[in-house]
């Protein structure tokens, strides 16, 4: 068994001749390719061409998928939608942060029509979200708080204080007691970070 070295999928890895296609690789015009991202492994078999295959790292391979709930980090707001960073699939942190943007329309789900981005989130609130379609490599990954259980869960006044949520559209800081406009999550227990 050979160290593992990393691959991206559609790599060319080897011909037909040196070995045998083994799991997360297909074969082409006599070679053998990635079909995933992951390591290179080769196996030696008693005195037969050995089999490649790729395996992917156990822990990059969480991506957030449609329909998981994630935590995400507001970036940037604007008329239309706020980008995010998403940082939580679940309860499991991830290595790498994924893009996202949630759309005035994904927001709430009702009265779309008069939904305010500014007024339901403000860049550096923590969000809760659902994957509702996957992005690419140019795109993002577009997600919705349009449920009672999503929304902004963690959010600073302009003094710096956590603040707390008093109604689903309201959000007070405890040490000025100026209210501020948020698309508010109503937390279930599973998702609460102690």
């Amino acid at each position: 068994r050979q160290p593992l070295s990393p691959c991206v999928a559609g790599e060319r890895l080897c011909s037909t001749e040196e070995a045998t296609a083994g799991s997360g690789t297909y074969i082409r015009h006599g070679f053998i390719f990635s079909s995933l991202a992951g390591c290179l492994e080769r196996k030696n078999e008693d005195n037969e061409l050995p089999v490649v295959s790729v395996v992917r790292d156990s822990e990059s391979q969480l991506l957030p998928n449609v329909g998981a709930v994630v935590t995400c980090k507001v970036c940037s707001i604007n008329s239309r939608f706020a980008k995010v960073h998403i940082l939580y699939v679940g309860s499991t942190p991830l290595k790498s942060t994924f893009r996202g943007t949630i759309r005035r329309e994904d927001i709430r789900a009702t009265e779309k029509d008069k939904v305010e981005v500014y007024k339901s989130f403000r860049p550096s609130d923590i969000v809760l979200a659902k994957v509702i379609s996957l992005g690419d490599a140019q795109s993002n990954y577009l997600l919705s708080t349009a449920e009672n259980e999503l929304g902004v869960v963690v959010a600073r006044s302009e003094a710096g204080v956590q603040m707390v949520p008093i109604s689903w559209c309201e959000m007070q800081c405890p040490r000025t007691h100026t209210k501020e406009f948020r698309k508010v999550a109503r937390v279930q227990p599973q998702f609460l970070q102690t």
